[in-house]
Formats: structure tokens, sequence, C-alpha cells
């Protein structure tokens, strides 16, 4: 990205914080669907990359049922990104009653022992929401890794909204950022991370929809190595203006294997949980990057 460019997207990033959290809710839903739509009909790299993603996820939907679920795609993606231009004006109460997630107690009963806790979740629906919701809900101040954004003050941005929100955030890059998470973890601490998609190469292979993607070593190996319950989490919006959720059974750490068998399996269990939770509701499913293998990587041509 060019550095005219990185200057234009944090400007609309900090006009977003700044004026659409002024506006009445009801305002800024239509206008999130509005931008939606306009996005949509255009037909970008990013809606067709969804679009093909959302293939592997319903392989049985023609054209017509695709174009639906990327249209209901970018609506929920917009969804995401007006309720986080708005979350740092929401009332702890509107947090509170903006979420509604099952089975908490696997969450609550883990930290009440002193046992440290990491909750691993794809990109669906708005995994900041479901952040300020543990903080303010829950009251479990937690911490997360963030992807290095360029410009420089974008990323900033990023960090300075989620610490608003109570989250303690670490650069995803170099090894000093797993280090402090395990230490949180020891500590009977919370960890939240989005590990569907590997940011470092050297990620998992995993199954997926039936083809080989890889996803982030990190949630398994912290759970290996600090003894901390691994508990995946799906998201989901519906018509309503609260979001649904749930904390599925923990992933064990098998009992036998080397460290990179353990890691393959419990990386597998985390996908298969995931694969449930889109799924079941693939709109909100806001993949808009290459994932599986065989579009990262180029095939050979047959002679």
């Amino acid at each position: 990205m060019s550095g005219a460019r990185e200057r234009l997207t944090d400007t609309l990033y900090g006009l977003g914080w700044a004026t659409v959290k002024k506006l009445p809710e009801p305002v800024s839903v239509a206008l999130g669907r509005t931008i939606a739509d306009t996005v949509w009909k255009r037909r970008g790299a990013s809606v067709l990359r969804l679009e093909s993603n959302l293939a592997r996820v319903v392989p049985d939907a023609g054209p017509e049922r695709l174009a639906e679920l990327s249209k209901a795609g970018m609506r929920s993606y917009m969804r995401y990104w007006m309720e986080s231009f708005r979350l740092p004006a929401w009332s702890p109460e509107r947090v509170k009653n903006g979420v509604q997630i099952q089975d908490t107690d696997r969450l609550t009963d883990a930290i009440a022992s002193g046992r440290g806790v990491i909750l691993a979740l794809p990109h669906l629906a708005n995994w900041d929401l479901a952040g300020a919701w543990v903080t303010t809900k829950l009251e479990i101040p937690f911490t997360t890794v963030a992807e290095r954004l360029k410009p420089e003050t974008l990323y900033d941005r990023f960090v300075a909204y989620r610490e608003g929100l109570g989250m303690e955030v670490l650069p995803h890059e170099g090894g000093s950022a797993f280090g402090t998470l395990a230490r949180r973890l020891r500590a009977g601490g919370l960890v939240c991370l989005v590990a569907d998609r590997d940011l470092s190469a050297s990620g998992t292979e995993v199954k997926f929809f039936g083809d080989t993607a890889r996803m982030p070593s990190g949630p398994a190996l912290l759970a290996q190595q600090t003894g901390a319950l691994l508990l995946p989490v799906t998201l989901w919006y519906d018509e309503s203006p609260v979001m649904g959720g749930r904390i599925h059974p923990p992933v064990d750490v098998p009992e036998s294997g080397t460290k990179a068998e353990k890691t393959s399996v419990m990386t597998q269990a985390l996908a298969d949980a995931f694969a449930t939770g889109i799924a079941g509701h693939p709109q909100d499913w806001h993949m808009l990057q290459r994932l599986w293998l065989d579009d990262l990587e180029p095939r050979q041509e047959s002679s």
C-alpha cells in the first residue's frame, strides 16, 4: 500500500470512529446496509473472494444462492463496522444487553477455579463486541493480539480502540507476544484469539469444509504449555440488534503424541468447531481473504 493510500485509509477509519458513533443507531444501521449493498453491486475483489469462500461452505449453492449469501455477508460485515465505530459510545447496559452467549459457565467456572482460559474464535459476527461483553458483563479482563496494520497510525487507532473496551492488546509480530500470553494464562487469566486464518505462514494444516487450510498453532501450543482450558467460540447475528454466541466444549490436550501431533489434533478440533458455527451462519463469516491452500498456492499445470 502506498504512503498516500495508507494515509487515506487511516483518515477514513478516523472519520468513521469520529462521526458514526454520533449517529442515532437506526441511522447507522441504515447507512451500513446502504454501503454494503453499494459495495456488493460493484463486484470487487473482496466480494468475489467472499463469494468464492462461501461456495466452499455451502457447496450445493447455485449462483443465485451464492449471490444472496454474499450480499447478506457484506451487510453482516458492515454491521460489524458500524457497531465497532459506535462501540466506544455505547453504555455498559447497551453492551450487556447487546450480546447473549450460551454456556458461559464453561468460561466463568474455569476462571473462578484459577485456571487460565483461551477463547479461540473465527471471524464471525463481531468479536470486538463479544470482547466488550466479556469485560463489561462478566467483568473479566483479557489479553489479545492485533495484526500490525499499515500505516502505523491505523494500528495505533485499533489498539487504542480495543484498549478502551477493556482489552490488553499485544502486537502480533515477534515471539514476545507468545511469552506474555503464556504468563497471563499461568496466572489464571483469560486470552482471546481470532484463530481461523494463519498470519505467519507457519500454522497447522487442517481439513476445513473438505479442503486443506492453515490455521494458527498458537491456541493449541498455549494450552499445552500452560495447562489452560481451550474453548472454541462461535458468534452470529439474526434480525434483532442482539448478537448471539456459544462457548463450545473444551478442546482437550491429547494424552499421547509429539507436540506437533498434539497441536495438529487440537487445531483440527478447533477448525471443526468453527465449521459448525460458520455452516449455521455462513453470511456472518467475514472472510474476505484467501484461506484455503489451493487458493494461496498456484497449482502446477499438467504437461
